[in-house]
């Protein structure tokens, strides 16, 4: 650590203070340096020569050094007294590491606040979606018409040929497995029974995640960072009623059509194998799947589709409301989004093969 002295001229104004700072960038200095601007010789400093010896100071801040005035007489030394606060740079607060206990509390705190505004909108979603329609609180039943078809109708297409395919695909891998005993005419069954309880569900949510989800957090995202959301509030309109509601309701009803339908593409996936190369009769085929058939399968997928319906909507109206961070955060939010709703998909879907498999099912206890 050393001085680096600069010598002021006898008069420090605009053009003269530009020369000494770019003198003091030539200086080089180094970490640990302090600059010191000596003026002796100076004999006036002028407001716009005191703004450049602030411009040092700064300079040598960000250089990890210091700075210091030396030598100054008279007027000079009476305006460096005025001037000495604004050429003191403040360090830069150091922000301290957060030890492990701290970032875990930290961590915990950040969700509990999260989860609270989470069950504050599902309280909102559901007495704005059921009981304000019976108290006649009002509902708007052309929105609900519009995303109905949004939602519903314009995934039929994309829904049917990913179930499509992926009965193809499961008839395919498990015919390479049955059909060398002989016993191809099976491969009916599991895709019947795949298809009823898992498949046609967990395909269908995934398809609507990724469409319908990540559109209603874009949305919404969008309408927060343009302050719409805050201009409805200011218009005493409730944003659950306006903007969460007829998004639910419609997704609760177009949910299991689409499943019924993935699940019939499915199906047909499946016979196309089969019955063009496995070479099954048609007949045999589709009897074999009636038989495999089961209220009790259909059921079980049918009740997750609603659960599966509701926690989609949810998931992208909260990540909606909290974007912040303008066009990067609704990019941010919306991933977000699909990503929580592909894994609430699993969450609920282990938790229904729990009770279907494990609780209700007495048989598994002898």
């Amino acid at each position: 650590m050393s001085d680096r002295r600069l010598q002021c001229p006898p008069v420090l104004d605009e053009d003269t203070g530009r020369e000494l700072l770019e003198r003091a960038r030539g200086e080089r200095l180094h970490h640990g340096d302090t600059l010191v601007a000596d003026l002796s010789q100076t004999t006036t400093v002028d407001p716009r020569g005191g703004a450049w010896l602030a411009a040092l100071a700064h300079y040598a801040a960000r250089r990890k050094g210091g700075f210091r005035c030396e030598g100054q007489q008279g007027a000079v030394a009476e305006f460096i007294d005025l001037i000495e606060p604004g050429l003191a740079v403040a360090a830069k607060p150091t922000r301290p590491e957060e030890g492990f206990f701290e970032e875990i509390g930290g961590r915990a705190l950040k969700y509990a606040a999260e989860l609270k505004e989470f069950g504050g909108l599902v309280i909102d979603a559901i007495y704005w979606t059921v009981l304000a329609v019976f108290e006649g609180r009002g509902f708007r039943w052309g929105l609900l018409i519009d995303e109905i078809y949004e939602m519903g109708v314009r995934a039929v297409r994309i829904n049917c040929l990913m179930n499509f395919l992926l009965g193809l695909i499961i008839a395919m891998l498990s015919a390479a497995q049955i059909a060398q005993f002989g016993l191809g005419i099976y491969v009916a069954d599991a895709i019947m029974i795949g298809f009823a309880r898992e498949l046609a569900a967990i395909m269908t949510a995934t398809v609507v995640s990724a469409r319908t989800g990540a559109a209603i957090a874009a949305e919404i995202a969008t309408m927060k960072v343009q302050e719409e959301i805050d201009a409805l509030r200011g218009m005493g309109i409730n944003v659950a009623q306006y903007l969460v509601a007829p998004r639910l309701l419609a997704l609760v009803i177009v949910m299991p059509c689409l499943v019924a339908l993935g699940m019939l593409a499915g199906i047909l996936g499946g016979a196309v194998w089969g019955i063009l190369v496995i070479d099954i009769q048609p007949e045999n085929w589709f009897n074999e799947t009636l038989q495999a058939a089961s209220v009790s399968d259909v059921f079980q997928g049918m009740l997750k589709t609603l659960c599966f319906a509701i926690m989609i909507v949810l998931v992208g109206c909260h990540n909606g409301f909290r974007v912040t961070g303008g066009s990067r955060g609704v990019g941010r939010m919306t991933t977000r989004a699909v990503v929580m709703d592909i894994f609430f998909i699993i969450v609920i879907d282990i938790v229904f093969a729990t009770i279907f498999y494990y609780i209700l099912d007495t048989s598994l206890f002898g």
